[in-house]
């Protein structure tokens, strides 16, 4: 049994809300053996892992797993579960975990939810089922492993786990967004954020946002240019001076009065701070070990406190204490740290709330002053001080005197931030007592500003040891979003079999007319305020996230394809408005999709994820789109439903305005905004661009869903036939229904690649041309299952009487050849008397279909790629035609002219 490869699902899909990853599990030797089938299997698992006893699997109760192990079940389902437990014994709480079959004899795909920040490139969840296996593997090869063995492996996953999960000061912050509404992403695995969408996106990295100085920054992270700044603006500041070297030191400490501080100018988290320097030789040797420029100042008395300051606010404040611990009379110092340090909250580094106290040469030397080393007993109540520096980060403690700063001291920090121009800062002070009044300054200055610390540390406001937690995570979100706003643009969804692309850039255009700058995903590319940044298939997660991450965006619209939605999730947690054009047969065996059921299903994921108050804009006239609403997790949601219809008889349609909702439809050759008994004509359809006079109702039904969102985003009704009027399909929809003439025939481009969509192009072929005057050069993906290409292929035999088929550039697996082989087997089977040919590649394949083509008819072509069958008919002297579709009665072909553009020499002029 083996992992053959893993993906993630970023966002939410088709399993759950939540982020997940997908292990495709080769069973090899245990393809078709049960649990059942290995004696004593279940009692050893148990033994091994007894936490599985409470996983209640299909059952909804504990034990429902367990009773599955003694009634039989596969050992890919074995391996979810135990790869759930071995999570939650590592402190990664997950819940979610399911099996399925891929139709592949032996192989599986083991689906577990992830925790919702976890980085998408996180090694974690591939460790835990390469875990899962070997466990798996060992029971069932006899006892299993040993609880040591067992205990060894969790303790390496849980420190990969702690290593790569986010800081408290960073989860604080995805918190209170969270709770907000506002949504988030965090980069790889790093502390940084980006919060929000579109321009008022906004992005932080610990506690430092886009809007902190790097002017700030850079002073606070020089401790001399810090001191002096405050200084000279008569801020109380400990005497002293920078030291480049260990004679600048030494002369330094000549000038200030015993005690002093030595600390690296550019220090950080206290590292190589000395205090209590009392001689030239303790001096010297705290700047050696800092290795690099010093600050050498007088010690001030008082009390360690850190406030916090976000947008000129003092938000917390707390007193730090410096690592210690209390004797017992029979511990030594070695083993009373080892106590503290069994405190859950303690981790190393800052992954957790508090951090482990090491021993090291720096508590030696503390240790060494107060005649003690780590294997001296304390006497019993005796505090033993392991660290002169109160900070966090090196095992010290925390307690919470936000409700005791006085006024004075709000001031002086209000007034230092607008000094070093930080919106977040940590100012350290020594004071005797944070709650008292500050005194005027002097000589000597016996209390004042330590340091200033630019992307402070949270987590002794987050968790103090001693008083009241403070949310200051929120403080820094409220300031990054004021107003209660939730940072987000609008969001529109679109997917369905066919039509999406064109919806999604009609709805762009209506949505640009109103003056909004939209952010565009589609099949061919991702298009920022009308310019294309990528071409590419632009319609999975990471695109949409493009969209919604770019700061020039006011409203994103994001086709929203099955096999991004599948393989990877969706690029967004909710939208404001989703689409659905229809559901009809494609891609069926492909990523476990069957049948048109299971086609629906991935596409409902769009529908659910309609937020509340949304708005849900669906087909009426098709069936498994209508299906839709009926969906629990569809209706849970509280949606506005919107149809469109080209049947205003429809039943749907009758009852959903009748209870007053909203619709658009075709009426009278009219689009109408239907509303209760209320019907407002919109434009008519002779007049909508790429209609073709009304010919092709597809665009009917394109448009009135693209109506429907940009009205529920807005959109005035008044300027949407002036918008509509305005949309050059050549232009902004190229290659979806495209008319160029050539000489006396009419080249008609499309995209269609499955039964539905050919099936809807050659109707509106046939009623501008007639059945008899279309001739096709086609292509197929040969991706699709051969059922779908023989029904495709009998399409094409019931609406046409000449076809030129040829092959995709990409055979997607198949044998070049296969597909237009069994396309034209399929056709002639279907319609003897057909004429059918076959070509290499698309130019000779236009080529071929032109010569069959006579004066008036239309060429159809159905095209793997836009650009090269653009650029071959711009070659041949092919010129956009607009809507106007060319009639019988001009010269025939081959003319001189077009025999001269068959042969590959264009006509200009």
């Amino acid at each position: 049994m083996k992992i053959e490869s893993l993906r993630r699902l970023r966002g939410p899909n088709v399993y759950l809300s939540r982020p997940a990853v997908v292990a495709r599990l080769l069973l090899g030797d245990l393809t078709g053996v049960e649990t059942t089938d290995v004696t004593g299997f279940t009692e050893r698992l148990l033994r091994a892992v007894p936490g599985l006893a409470e996983h209640h699997c299909a059952a909804g109760t504990p034990g429902g797993f367990v009773s599955r192990l003694r009634g039989g079940t596969y050992f890919g389902h074995v391996t979810e579960h135990v790869a759930i437990e071995l999570s939650q014994l590592i402190g990664r709480e997950v819940g979610f975990g399911r099996t399925v079959g891929t139709g592949e004899t032996g192989t599986y795909d083991v689906i577990m939810e992830c925790p919702v920040d976890e980085s998408p490139e996180s090694s974690v969840p591939g460790e835990l089922f390469r875990a899962a296996i070997d466990l798996v593997l060992e029971v069932h090869g006899g006892a299993g492993p040993s609880a040591a063995v067992l205990s060894e492996r969790l303790t390496g996953l849980a420190e990969l786990a702690e290593r790569e999960a986010t800081g408290p000061s960073t989860r604080s912050i995805i918190a209170a967004a969270r709770r907000r509404g506002i949504p988030v992403e965090r980069f790889d695995d790093l502390s940084l954020l980006r919060l929000g969408w579109g321009h008022r996106r906004r992005l932080a990295w610990a506690a430092m946002t886009d809007r902190t100085s790097a002017v700030g920054v850079d002073i606070a992270g020089d401790k001399h240019v810090t001191r002096r700044l405050l200084d000279e603006a008569g801020v109380p500041v400990a005497p002293g001076g920078a030291a480049a070297t260990v004679q600048d030191a030494l002369r330094l400490f000549g000038e200030l009065t015993a005690p002093v501080v030595v600390k690296p100018r550019h220090g950080r988290q206290g590292r190589d701070v000395a205090l209590h320097l009392n001689t030239a030789e303790e001096v010297a040797e705290a700047f050696a070990a800092i290795g690099g420029e010093a600050v050498v100042e007088q010690q001030l008395d008082g009390r360690d406190y850190r406030v916090l300051v976000v947008s000129g606010e003092v938000v917390a404040a707390a007193e730090r204490v410096a690592a210690h611990v209390l004797g017992d009379g029979t511990a030594t110092v070695a083993e009373l740290v080892e106590r503290v340090n069994a405190d859950p909250r303690r981790g190393p580094g800052h992954s957790r709330v508090l951090t482990r106290i090491d021993l090291d040469e720096t508590t030696d030397r503390v240790l060494r002053r107060a005649g003690l080393t780590p294997e001296s007993v304390p006497d019993e109540g005796g505090t033993v001080w392991l660290r002169d520096t109160a900070n966090l980060s090196t095992g010290g403690t925390s307690r919470d005197v936000t409700d005791q700063v006085h006024p004075d001291v709000t001031r002086l920090c209000q007034r230092i931030v607008a000094l070093t121009g930080l919106d977040i800062a940590g100012i350290d002070l020594r004071l005797p007592d944070i709650g008292a009044p500050l005194q005027p300054g002097g000589e000597p200055v016996t209390a004042g500003v330590i340091e200033v610390n630019a992307v402070p540390g949270l987590r002794m406001h987050l968790a103090p040891a001693h008083g009241r937690p403070r949310d200051v995570g929120d403080a820094i979100v409220r300031a990054m979003f004021p107003s209660g706003s939730d940072g987000r643009i609008p969001a529109v969804a679109v997917t369905g079999t066919n039509g999406k692309t064109t919806v999604t850039r009609l709805i762009a255009h209506l949505l640009a007319g109103s003056g909004m700058r939209a952010g565009v995903t589609s099949t061919d590319g991702v298009v920022i305020d009308g310019r294309t940044v990528q071409v590419a298939d632009a319609t999975g997660p990471r695109s949409a996230q493009m969209v919604l991450g770019d700061p020039h965006v006011e409203v994103a619209v994001l086709e929203t394809a099955r096999g991004g939605l599948l393989r990877r999730g969706l690029g967004y947690d909710w939208s404001d408005v989703g689409v659905i054009t229809n559901i009809t047969a494609d891609h069926l065996g492909q990523d476990g999709l069957d049948s048109v059921e299971d086609l629906a299903h991935v596409k409902a994921v769009v529908a659910e994820r309609v937020r509340d108050g949304g708005t849900l804009v669906l087909n009426a006239d098709d069936p498994w789109v209508r299906s839709l609403a009926d969906r629990p997790r569809v209706r849970a949601d509280r949606k506005r439903l919107v149809w469109f219809s080209l049947d205003t008889e429809s039943p749907v349609l009758t009852e959903h305005l009748a209870r007053g909702g909203a619709a658009y439809v075709l009426h009278d050759g009219w689009l109408v905004q239907a509303t209760g008994a209320r019907r407002t004509p919109l434009l008519r359809l002779a007049e909508v661009p790429g209609a073709y006079g009304g010919a092709a109702l597809h665009v009917a039904a394109n448009t009135l869903a693209a109506i429907a969102a940009a009205r529920a985003l807005g959109a005035r009704p008044e300027s949407l036939a002036d918008r509509l009027a305005e949309f050059d399909p050549a232009v902004a929809n190229p290659g979806r229904g495209t008319l160029f003439r050539l000489g006396d025939v009419s080249v008609f481009v499309d995209y269609a690649h499955n039964p539905a969509a050919l099936a809807t192009t050659l109707r509106t072929l046939h009623r501008l041309w007639g059945p008899e005057r279309c001739v096709a050069a086609v292509t197929l993906p040969g991706d699709r299952r051969d059922d779908l290409l023989a029904a495709s292929a009998q399409v094409l035999a019931d609406g046409l009487t000449r076809v030129v088929l040829y092959e995709d550039t990409d055979p997607r697996g198949r044998p070049v050849g296969e597909v237009s082989g069994l396309v034209e087997r399929e056709m002639r089977a279907r319609r003897p008397q057909l004429t059918a040919v076959r070509a290499d590649g698309y130019r000779e394949a236009v080529t071929a279909a032109l010569r069959l083509a006579v004066p008036g008819e239309v060429v159809l072509v159905i095209y793997e790629k836009w650009a090269p069958i653009r650029a071959w008919l711009a070659e041949l002297g092919a010129t956009p035609a607009g809507g106007t579709p060319v009639r019988a009665g001009v010269a025939a072909l081959p003319s001189r002219h077009s025999a001269r553009r068959l042969a590959g020499t264009p006509v200009r002029g």
